[in-house]
């Protein structure tokens, strides 16, 4: 096994091009510990056809963002025929779309913010008071890009005038926009590693909300309180939900879903199933906490890789 060669993709073409470097970088270095030969591909300097002439055994998928974990990626490794980290084709499609994603979540009886759809093509500004009535929606209200993560875009919006200036800056770059209630509470994340949930932990960040700043500067003094202060019932019940969602959307090897937790309710908001790797990273530090170090985590993500996901 310790001679096998892995390939790590990272990088790419996506805003989050320079977290997926660092996340790439940091499982580089665990998989050279653990004995492997490994070469890097990026794709934005060679293209995603370049893949299956680097005759590698395994791909350790580092890519974060549009092209990276929406299934894009996923569809070259799989044209590769070489066994790959983390989730399929389809399941990155799914959970890369909130809308979809939300769907399926509502589908299934899991409870998420009430939410509109904007779309580029039909939205009509005159219209938008009736949509916000029509689905309840109430200031503060969160406006987002469909297909984004890192919270790149969000925007919490505390009136019309807000909401409409926010809606227009974000519709020049993305054809739909997801509009939520913002719900209050404890920010809870629960990493699920082949189906098991490790564990849940909790965020205080001290910027208006968990954005992207706040997720990966130190200077943003981001308060990681693990496990998360809720009660043992509660604790219990989150991981569940986490991985009955990482169940629903059939994904593989390691996922994140992030939850608010208010009123003795939890609002799932998202399923990421190319969580960051870096040494702020939540993942890791909630593995860490089951005593599954990095490098160990690193091979188990290995171990799990395969095709046709």
């Amino acid at each position: 096994m310790a001679k096998k060669k892995i390939l790590v993709v990272l990088g790419g073409n996506s805003k989050e091009r320079e977290i997926s470097i660092k996340t790439g970088k940091a499982c580089l270095a665990a998989i050279k510990r653990l004995g492997y030969k490994v070469e890097l591909f990026d794709p934005k300097i060679k293209p995603f056809f370049d893949i299956k002439k680097s005759r590698s055994d395994i791909i350790f998928n580092a890519l974060h963002g549009e092209e990276g974990e929406d299934g894009y990626a996923q569809s070259f490794f799989e044209y590769s025929k070489i066994p790959y980290t983390h989730s399929g084709v389809l399941s990155s499609m799914n959970a890369m779309s909130k809308l979809v994603s939300k769907k399926i979540f509502i589908k299934n009886k899991i409870r998420t913010p009430i939410y509109a759809v904007i779309n580029r093509k039909n939205y009509i500004v005159s219209k938008l008071k009736n949509i916000l009535k029509i689905k309840k929606l109430h200031f503060p209200i969160v406006v987002k890009p469909n297909n984004e993560g890192s919270s790149i875009g969000v925007k919490i919006c505390k009136n019309f005038k807000n909401l409409k200036k926010n809606i227009n800056i974000l519709l020049k770059n993305y054809d739909t926009l997801i509009l939520e209630n913002f719900i209050d509470g404890q920010e809870i994340q629960v990493a699920v590693l082949n189906g098991k949930a490790l564990g849940a932990i909790e965020l205080k960040p001290k910027r208006k909300f968990y954005d992207y700043k706040a997720k990966y500067l130190k200077s943003a003094k981001t308060d990681h309180i693990m496990p998360a202060n809720i009660t043992k019932k509660k604790y219990i019940e989150v991981l569940k939900i986490a991985e009955k969602t990482h169940k629903i959307l059939k994904c593989r090897g390691v996922t994140r879903s992030d939850f608010k937790f208010i009123n003795n309710k939890f609002y799932l908001l998202e399923i990421n199933t190319q969580p960051g790797m870096t040494d702020l990273s939540l993942v890791p530090e909630i593995a860490s906490y089951n005593k599954i170090s990095f490098d160990k985590l690193v091979q188990k993500l290995i171990l799990d890789a395969s095709l046709t996901k």
